[in-house]
This record gives C-alpha cells, sequence and structure tokens, in this order.
C-alpha cells in the first residue's frame, strides 16, 4: 500500500474515513485509563505531528506498543479520521502498527520531548533533526535552496558547476586550505609522535576554493548570465556566530551589467525568494516566530515592502561619526573598513524600519583586486549589502573588465600575474563590462528564520577546532 505523508493530510489531500499506511518516529506516547494508547508521529514532511490513537484490541499491544517509546519508528495502516483535540485536524485510528526501529535504550535517548538548548543539540548533530526546531528550519532551507534555482532559472541564467579544488587565492587573501595527499609514514622512533609525508597531489599548490567566482567569470565571458551554487572554504580563526569555515555561497556574474544593474538584480533576486518561502512555508515561519519570540512574517514582509536603501561609503562614514562613534580617538576615517556593530547601527539604528541598505563605491585598498577601479583612482564600483540583525549578506562589485588596471591592482597587491595568465586572458579577449554578487546562504537562513547562530542553519557546522560528525 502506497506510504502517506502527514503533509498530505494536513494539505487536506486525503479524504476523511480512507484507509491509509503511514511511516515515522514517536514523538511522545500517552496512555490513558480507558485502553487506548495516543502515539504522537513525526514523518519529517510537516512540522506538525500526527497523532495515532491505539486501542487493547491490537494483537501486539501489550507486548510491543505499551513498550513503545520516543524515537522509535513505526509503521501503522489505519482510518483517517477528524480529531476531537481542539490543537489537531486529524488523527489515526490505528488497525495494525508494526515496530520497524526500537530505541535500546530510552534513557540514553539523546532526544527528549522536552525543550532542549541550542548548545546541547549541537553535541548530538546527528539527531537534532527529530526536533521541531531543525526540522524547521530545514524546511526554510530547502524552499530558499529551489526558489533560488528558480528565480535565476527563470532570468535565463545559467548554472555552472566551478571547481572546489583551485590553485588561486580568488580573493586574495590567503585564508585558505592547503589539498595535500598522505604519502608515507615515517619510523616511529624513541615513542615519539606518528609522522607522515604529505605530498602535492597535483604537483602543484591546490587548495579548497574561498571562491568559485574567477573561474566562473570564464563562462559569463561566453554565455553572459552564469551563477554556481556550492560549499565554500575559509581557513580564517573566526570563531563567532556569523562564521564557518565551510559554508555555501550562491555566486553570480553577469555580463554587460554594472554596479547598479548588479544591485538592482540583487534586490529582485532577494523579494522574490522571501516571498516564496512566505507562501511555501508559512506554518514553519509561524511556528519559528512563536517558539523564538520574533515576529519573521512581519520582518520578510517589510523587506519585500520596502526598497533597498543606497548608501554611498562616504557617506556612511560621515553617519557614523557623527552618531556612533562619541571618542574622537575612535572616530572612522576613509580608507577604514566597516565592523559589524557599525554596519549594524546603520541599518538598525539609522534608518530603522527593517531596511536593507546597500553601501557602495568603497575605498580600493580595502577590497579585492578584481573590483573596477572607479574615475576617482580612490574608490571601487563594489557593494554590501546589509540585513538587520544579520549585517552583510551579499557582497558585489563591477569587475574591472580592462587589463592594464587589473595588471595595475595585482602589482599593488604583490599578486604573481602569471597564476593568473587565464584570468587575464579573458581581459585580452573580447572583454565586457561585466559584474557579479555572492550571497552567503546560511547568513540569509538566519535572517529569515531569525535563528542567531549560523551553527543552527547548517547541517554539520565546521568552525575552528571543530569537525565532528
Amino acid at each position: 500500500m502506497q506510504i502517506t505523508l502527514i503533509s498530505d493530510i494536513n494539505h487536506n489531500l486525503i479524504p476523511v474515513n480512507n484507509k491509509i499506511r503511514i511511516q515515522g518516529w514517536i514523538k511522545n506516547r500517552r496512555k490513558s485509563k480507558l485502553g487506548i494508547t495516543f502515539l504522537d508521529l513525526m514523518d519529517g514532511s510537516s512540522i506538525r505531528s500526527l497523532q495515532i490513537v491505539a486501542s487493547d484490541s491490537l494483537n501486539n499491544y501489550p507486548n510491543e506498543i505499551l513498550l513503545i517509546t520516543t524515537g522509535c519508528s513505526i509503521d501503522v495502516y489505519g482510518t483517517l479520521i477528524f480529531s476531537k483535540r481542539k490543537e489537531q485536524k486529524y488523527e489515526i485510528v490505528a488497525q495494525k502498527i508494526q515496530i520497524l526501529g526500537w530505541v535500546d535504550n530510552p534513557h540514553t535517548y539523546p532526544i527528549s520531548s522536552k525543550k532542549h538548548t541550542l548548545e546541547y543539540l549541537r553535541e548530538v548533530n546527528h539527531l537534532r533533526p527529530r526536533t521541531n526546531l531543525i526540522l524547521a528550519v530545514s524546511v526554510v532551507r530547502n524552499i530558499l535552496f529551489q526558489s533560488i534555482h528558480s528565480f535565476l532559472f527563470k532570468e535565463k541564467f545559467y548554472w555552472i558547476p566551478t571547481p572546489i579544488i583551485t590553485s588561486i587565492d580568488a580573493e586574495g587573501t590567503g585564508e585558505m586550505f592547503s589539498v595535500n595527499v598522505k604519502t608515507e609514514k615515517l619510523n616511529n622512533r624513541n615513542g615519539s609522535k606518528e609522522q607522515f609525508i604529505y605530498e602535492k597531489f597535483f604537483n602543484k599548490e591546490s587548495f579548497l576554493t574561498v571562491s568559485g567566482q574567477l573561474t566562473l567569470e570564464s563562462y559569463a565571458s561566453a554565455l553572459s548570465r552564469v551563477y554556481t551554487f556550492g560549499p565554500i572554504f575559509r581557513a580564517e580563526n573566526s570563531n563567532t556566530s556569523r562564521h564557518l569555515s565551510e559554508f555555501w555561497m550562491l555566486e553570480i556574474e553577469a555580463a554587460f551589467f554594472d554596479l547598479n544593474k548588479i544591485l538592482l538584480f540583487s534586490e529582485k533576486l532577494i523579494k522574490y525568494v522571501f516571498e516564496s518561502v512566505i507562501n511555501i512555508a508559512n506554518l514553519e515561519l509561524q511556528w519559528l516566530s512563536d517558539n523564538l519570540n520574533i515576529n519573521l512574517l512581519k520582518r520578510i514582509k517589510s523587506a519585500i515592502n520596502n526598497k533597498f536603501i543606497v548608501l554611498e561609503y562616504s557617506e556612511a562614514i560621515k553617519i557614523l561619526n557623527k552618531n556612533f562613534v562619541h571618542v574622537k580617538e575612535n572616530k572612522i576615517s576613509f580608507g577604514d573598513d566597516l565592523n559589524s556593530e557599525q554596519e549594524r547601527y546603520l541599518v538598525e539604528k539609522h534608518f530603522r524600519n527593517n531596511n536593507i541598505i546597500a553601501i557602495i563605491n568603497y575605498p580600493k585598498k580595502i577590497k579585492a583586486f578584481y573590483m573596477r577601479i572607479n574615475k576617482d583612482a580612490k574608490t571601487v564600483a563594489a557593494m554590501d549589502i546589509i540585513f538587520p540583525y544579520i549585517g552583510e549578506i551579499i557582497g558585489g562589485s563591477q569587475r574591472e573588465e580592462r587589463l592594464d588596471y587589473l595588471d595595475k591592482r595585482m602589482i599593488e597587491l604583490k599578486l604573481n600575474k602569471k597564476e593568473y595568465w587565464w584570468y587575464r586572458d579573458l581581459r585580452k579577449y573580447g572583454t565586457v563590462p561585466h559584474s557579479g554578487l555572492g550571497i552567503g546562504f546560511e547568513r540569509l537562513l538566519m535572517y529569515i528564520t531569525g535563528m542567531n547562530n549560523i551553527r543552527d542553519v547548517i547541517p554539520f557546522p565546521r568552525t575552528v577546532n571543530n569537525a565532528n560528525f
């Protein structure tokens, strides 16, 4: 018999009084004095559980059903009926219940029906998807992922899988993970620690990528509109609630786009995916709002209804020095990078009303070599898009399409031009104005779900000193 999903039942797709079969895990069990046991079942398709009514007339009632505990997996065959409980619409009267998987020791099962702290759940990462909180975040994550692909498909962008292993530093920061292979074990003398020989697998220095941008630009130079979406890696020693060593990044490159056009495009993208999440994951967003005491629907709808505020970097400095910095020695000078506290002041206190702001035209000395130099020769056509509560989520720029300017920037930053020979070729053979952006997927998910720590919106977080599971 075909398996029914709880989500289909909740969406009124299954007629009442039908015989159905459902499978899942026990969230809670309650026994009444009338020879009836109530089982709350979750199957991952919905944040709502479904009540199973098991009577003592079932053959395995005394020796199995009464022994069921939280976490057990079961297969149920029964009749779908309207429930008498106010908090739920449907329930199943079971005719048959088969236990598929027992919990070996219920007293040591890490996920109980009580509420757990997020810190505790990170210690049992492999089991935390069984909680409503992580289930809700996972549902929203999936919808956000799918809506991004849907939007870019409609906008005629090609998906390009850029390499995860690279030989160049796309950002010019040097904070990269090296890729080597363990080839030989050294003799362990005098009880010393084991040592190994590591060799360059690709016969040259290679790394886990910090960005797919440069390789993506080569396809933008032929296909015009392209994007890549996958994990990237940063070897930053940043153990904060906003940083991961491995995270997902959406990167977009578009030929014939200038800075203004890529900025408007990013706003269009954000509003599209926000509307998709509200329409499809309304139930999960409402649950998160209730349990985190945040009006997420109001937050997201405000972002949809309001235009991005565009602010020159120089104007941002003036605002901060006038309203935020109260000690003369701490005044921000032209060329200083803005920290997260300063960004959040601008977006949350100065402009308020949950407006998203885009800061543009940064000093070239704090930005990457590939960003286009403006006419003033001091700034680059770059943008950082700042969201309330999170800070920067989107970064982008118009790329430097002029070879002589690009070469000059490489010299200034002491980059080896030979390593970027193929990237320079894109400027030699039919160069065009083009722009791109990168969106930190997990940070965007934090904004949508109201989660405060980035470790709680990615299935298995990789951070400094932490690569468990």
